[in-house]
């Protein structure tokens, strides 16, 4: 099982009092371009609601907390850093909220991870739904960089998700609260820690993953990592690829399918929502060692199965602290010579 104590890594919101970052204060009124609309801002939001963990967790990050209204939408636990922050923020639901439940908390600003969460069929809302209240609206970046050429509601990517777009997105937040200087320390912050991975890992032709984030049975095709987004990026960084190689980015897939992909390692996540049996690793596990078929596989025979947290397969702040999470387990599978 992963240690915990990796995700206790990179505090920035300790740091930013000592940290030589400078940037230029927010002049208001602001204009942020995001995902094609303009969104303004007569001064730093007071009450705002985050939609998404991710979401979420950057606000804290950027030290927020005192201005967020609620949060909704965590597949998993807040960052062991952040539970203090988390603490002093309302938690309307883990899963999908309600428009109504948001409006009830009179946000002045609502950030959103996903499309499904602030798009055109989104399960809360459209981003004009809260416009048409005077009510800024912004979409992570990373969401809205998907083509939507799949009936997935979360299209498909061309080309490798990357930090970038979650760099920009801490920066048009970080400038959205006035806060830059923590933006910019928070980015810092992240680019060592993936330069520090990088330079860990050579790059390895041989070295496969598969990303099975969950499913709502066994006998069920299973939500896998798409090759060029999030999951894409951690095989990358630890020197290997996806060993699913559709555009989608959140494929689903038979264990037959699977099985034909042959992955040299096995990522399985741990999601704390509970929403089906096998959103826990362990379940997970159980299943691949002990099914009749599956356990075959040339990676479950040899014990190549990795545990990462479910957040991490969403393009978000903890895509990093997943690539730390297999890295470590990577070295004690002997993989790296």
């Amino acid at each position: 099982m992963w240690n915990k104590s990796l995700l206790v890594m990179g505090t920035v919101a300790a740091t930013f009092a000592c940290t030589a970052l400078k940037a230029e204060p927010t002049t208001y009124p602001l204009a942020i371009e995001n995902c094609g609309q303009t969104v303004s801002f007569d001064r730093a939001p007071q009450n705002a609601v985050a939609l998404g963990q991710n979401s979420a967790e950057i606000l804290l990050l950027l030290g927020l907390e005192d201005r967020m209204a609620a949060t909704a939408f965590w597949p998993n636990k807040v960052l062991p850093e952040l539970e203090e922050a988390n603490s002093k923020v309302e938690v309307l639901t883990v899963e999908f909220p309600t428009l109504e439940a948001v409006l009830s908390k009179q946000p002045d600003f609502v950030a959103a991870m996903l499309v499904t969460l602030l798009g055109p069929d989104s399960k809360v809302a459209k981003r004009e739904d809260f416009e048409a209240l005077g009510i800024p609206a912004y979409l992570s970046p990373s969401a809205c960089s998907t083509a939507k050429n799949t009936t997935d509601a979360y299209g498909s990517r061309d080309d490798l998700w990357t930090m970038d777009l979650l760099y920009k997105e801490i920066d048009d937040l970080s400038r959205i609260f006035d806060v830059a200087d923590r933006g910019a320390a928070l980015i810092a912050d992240f680019k060592a820690r993936e330069a520090a991975l990088r330079a860990q890992f050579a790059s390895n032709d041989d070295l496969t993953f598969l990303f099975w984030f969950s499913s709502p049975s066994p006998a069920d095709d299973a939500y896998l990592g798409g090759g060029n987004g999030p999951s894409g990026y951690i095989a990358d960084v630890l020197g290997g690829s996806n060993a699913v190689k559709t555009d989608a980015e959140w494929p689903t897939l038979g264990w037959e399918g699977i099985m034909a992909a042959d992955p040299k390692v096995i990522v399985v996540a741990q999601v704390d929502r509970n929403r089906w049996d096998l959103d826990k690793a362990e379940n997970k596990i159980a299943f691949l060692t002990s099914d009749p078929t599956v356990s075959q596989m040339e990676a479950v025979r040899a014990g190549r199965i990795v545990v990462m947290s479910g957040a991490s397969m969403n393009p978000s702040i903890h895509t990093l602290h997943g690539a730390e999470q297999v890295g470590e387990q990577l070295k004690a599978l002997d993989l790296l010579q």
